[in-house]
């Protein structure tokens, strides 16, 4: 089978794409883990999140490797700075927690939009041999999201209750 040149050319880009973005992920997620104190829950998901993501990276990596291309350093740095940028932004608000977890759920949900589409590229291409590693990625994704909407609630009436109590609720 012969595969068409764009469909190739739509899967590498969006590979380097979701390269960048689990870049973005991590200086998301590892400022905000640096900096929970009254939120231990949050913060284990998040560190074993990280650990994820990083898995993730490989992966992706590993299939860029099978197609003999690499990830792009500009777009891995550029949305690293962005995700930085985002978390320096949290970190001076008064509901940082709450924030945080509202743009968590947010960023976890546009992942799995991501690898939705790159599953549905592998299969029109027929890059079976991705396929297994993209939703390995997704489910990953899919459990963070739904952790997170599982625990809005909790972390949320912890917020309130800590800043009843005049406690530094932040973060």
């Amino acid at each position: 089978m012969t595969i068409p040149t764009e469909t190739r050319s739509i899967f590498i880009t969006g590979l380097k794409n979701a390269h960048a973005m689990e870049n973005q992920a991590l200086s998301i997620m590892k400022p905000q883990v640096s900096r929970i104190e009254n939120y231990p829950q949050v913060a284990r998901r998040l560190e074993a999140h990280i650990g994820e993501t990083e898995d993730q990276i490989r992966r992706l990596e590993t299939i860029l490797g099978d197609f003999d291309e690499d990830h792009s350093t500009l777009k891995d740095w550029a949305l690293s700075m962005t995700g930085a940028m985002a978390a320096m932004g949290h970190s001076m608000a008064g509901d940082e927690i709450l924030k945080n977890s509202f743009a968590n759920f947010a960023f976890e949900n546009y992942e799995i939009a991501a690898y939705n589409s790159l599953v549905t590229i592998a299969e029109l291409g027929g890059f079976t041999n991705a396929t297994a590693s993209l939703e390995a990625n997704l489910r990953e994704e899919q459990a963070m999201a739904q952790w997170l909407e599982d625990n809005l609630r909790d972390v949320t009436i912890q917020f309130a209750s800590l800043r009843d109590m005049n406690e530094d609720a932040k973060i």
